[in-house]
């Protein structure tokens, strides 16, 4: 299952070429056998030659490092005795003094025979082990045979007063190589110390090494610089051609020329078999090929054998691209991979429904397609299932136009509800208008009253006019509201834009303290007058605040809102407009562009109907402005509109535009 399958349309056409000659193809195995065997034959001596010079490298590299480690070992043995020598500078030069060093009782212990203390004129003054006690003496080095050798240290004049001398220490070389020589590099080499003269100092080994073996001689250096280490191989290398049997190489060719007359004999029976397989693969790829259905195999482990062309033209990947591959599929979306390999692994695992299932899948393109993927089982001609075979069907047009009767049925409803909201809207301003009436007529006979009685409370007539000027300008809204509805011009009259955003956000200054939210104006006082419908703007700046300060009513970090407004030049500066903008600290618009935004029926918020921006888009454009949203520069949102600056006089030239 390993291997993978070739293009189909490429191995129906390898099929319906002619065969080639191939009667002198079942002779190719004798000659393979006959180069294997001289190849054998090069390689058994070249891999004895190349033995030989690794091994020669290697005991080359031991030698340096046994012959350093010897050597840093007698460096330390040569640094104890200095340290033993500068201890005796304040000691008593006598035997008692010197066994009762503890260096000393260390040094015997180690590789020292013995220790001698020298005066100036080399007369021993002190011999140890002399009389060593026998519980503290350490059978070993005094038992060594062999030649030994001798370390010294100088002992300088004491302070006090004590002349200088010499201290010498006696150790044996075997007692050395036995403790310093590994037991693995023993058991590969006879270890030696020999001098110039080729004689043996000591030897890891009791016999004298094998005559004719390899070794390798290196100069020992200070303290020993007459001597050598020399590393014999206790066992040699056999050649290679010596462990080749050269009786089963004989048998070999002779069981190849065998196999070789059996393999005529099958050649010629396979090619009787393939050219009936020919003509019956060319039918199958035929049908394959012409189907409108995607077809795909797949091995237990889910690794592609075999795809269609049809498959290939669905998801926009040539079939030698995908025959191999393992999951992750090219085809799978990047943010569903976890569900489309859990969605492989239930398939494998044969739990599949029967009916088929859906999948989501993307073209090499980038666009994406809905399938529908029907799943068998895949069994081979011996009866045995190796995988699944898939048939996929493209069902984008058909979830297309689904989604399309979808999206027209719920835009009718919404059309419905909002056609009804208008007539409810309608009515209610129509009701709502005479007890705003009334309650500005009862306002003013309150007023006239408290006049005509004397000194009135003036507290109380300011609350009196302020809920005057309220109920009219909530007639006004009331009355706007119904003559929007029923699609009449809006009244553009000339207004001073500061003083409208000021009383609209005057309006919601209980709703910003309910949420906590700080307003900033940052408004040009040299600001131009404009020929705009006032309410209907109003409207607009209440709409963005209020979005604002809802936004923000759930975030966590500062609350702020500001309100700038600026005169700006069009860019071919032919004309001049106002330009408005609501800037808020919320959590920002998540990339969201204008078109959206303002789309019916869209809204970020759960109880929102997503009509407040498009209305508000609508008013701008009727009165020939411009409505924008961006992210704000330190965090947040920004909604913007811009109007043309227009005269006061020019009021009249405005052409009226239905909302």
């Amino acid at each position: 299952m390993s291997a993978a399958a070739p293009s189909p349309w490429r191995a129906h056409a390898a099929l319906r070429a002619p065969p080639a000659p191939r009667r002198a193809l079942w002779a190719a195995p004798l000659l393979l056998s006959l180069l294997f065997v001289l190849g054998v034959i090069v390689w058994a001596q070249r891999n004895e030659r190349d033995e030989r010079e690794e091994a020669r490298k290697t005991m080359i590299s031991d030698a340096l490092s046994l012959e350093a480690q010897l050597r840093a070992r007698l460096d330390e043995e040569a640094a104890r005795l200095a340290a033993l020598a500068v201890q005796l500078r304040s000691v008593r030069p006598d035997a008692a003094a010197l066994d009762a060093q503890p260096e000393v009782v260390a040094g015997l212990r180690r590789v020292w025979l013995s220790v001698t203390w020298l005066d100036a004129a080399n007369r021993i003054v002190a011999h140890v082990p002399q009389q060593l006690p026998a519980a503290r003496r350490v059978p070993g080095p005094d038992d060594e045979p062999g030649l030994s050798l001798h370390l010294s240290a100088p002992i300088a004049p004491s302070p006090a007063g004590a002349p200088a001398g010499m201290l010498v220490a006696r150790y044996a070389p075997a007692v050395l190589l036995r403790r310093g020589v590994p037991w693995w590099l023993a058991r590969k080499y006879d270890v030696q110390l020999v001098d110039g003269l080729d004689q043996v100092i000591a030897s890891t080994a009791d016999t004298p090494p094998r005559a004719g073996g390899d070794s390798y001689r290196v100069s020992f250096g200070a303290p020993l610089s007459d001597a050598y280490l020399q590393l014999t191989q206790r066992e040699a290398s056999q050649p290679g051609l010596r462990t080749l049997p050269l009786v089963l190489i004989g048998g070999f060719l002779a069981l190849i020329g065998v196999a070789t007359a059996l393999l005529r004999r099958q050649v010629q029976q396979v090619g009787q078999a393939e050219a009936a397989a020919r003509s019956e693969a060319a039918w199958r790829g035929a049908m394959e090929d012409s189907a409108l259905v995607g077809l795909r195999a797949r091995d237990a482990e889910g690794r592609l054998l075999y795809v269609n062309r049809t498959f290939c033209d669905m998801v926009g990947y040539r079939a030698d691209e995908l025959i191999g591959r393992t999951p992750p599929m090219p085809y799978w979306p990047p943010d569903a991979i976890d569900e489309a390999a859990w969605r492989m692994r239930r398939n494998l695992a044969g739990q599949a429904p029967r009916e088929g299932y859906e999948a989501r899948w993307r073209h090499r393109d980038g666009h994406m397609l809905d399938v529908m993927v029907f799943e068998s089982p895949l069994v081979d001609a011996g009866g045995t299932q190796v995988g699944w075979m898939g048939s996929i069907v493209d069902i984008t047009e058909r979830k297309q136009l689904a989604e399309r009767e979808r999206r027209q049925t719920e835009t009718m409803a919404h059309h419905a509800r909002l056609t009804m909201l208008g007539e409810v809207a309608s009515t209610l301003a129509h009701e709502l208008n005479q007890p705003l009436m009334a309650i500005a007529s009862y306002t003013t006979g309150i007023t006239n009253s408290l006049q005509r009685r004397g000194e009135p409370d003036p507290v109380v007539l300011g609350a009196l006019e302020r809920l005057g000027q309220q109920a009219a300008h909530a007639g006004r809204i009331v009355q706007r509201i119904r003559e929007f509805l029923t699609r009449r011009a809006p009244q553009h009259e000339a207004c001073d834009l500061n003083r409208v955003i000021q009383e609209a956000v005057a309006l919601l200054q209980r709703e910003l303290q309910r949420h906590g939210v700080q307003l900033a104006f940052a408004l040009d006082p040299a600001l131009p007058q404009i020929v705009a419908d006032p309410v209907l703007i109003e409207q607009v700046v209440i709409n963005l605040v209020r979005n604002a300060a809802d936004a923000l009513a759930a975030h966590a970090g500062e609350r702020r809102i500001e309100v700038q407004s600026a005169q700006v030049a069009a860019p071919d500066r032919a004309a001049r407009f106002v330009r408005i903008d609501v800037i808020d600290s919320g959590p920002g618009i998540g990339g969201l562009r204008i078109e959206a935004l303002c789309a019916p029926f869209y809204s970020t918020k759960r109880e929102g109907m997503g009509m407040g921006l498009a209305i508000c888009r609508s008013i701008i454009e009727a009165h020939s402005g411009a409505f924008d949203v961006d992210a704000a520069p330190g965090g947040g949102a920004r909604f913007s509109f811009s109007l043309p600056v227009s005269r006061p006089d020019d009021a009249s030239s405005i052409p009226e535009e239905d909302q």
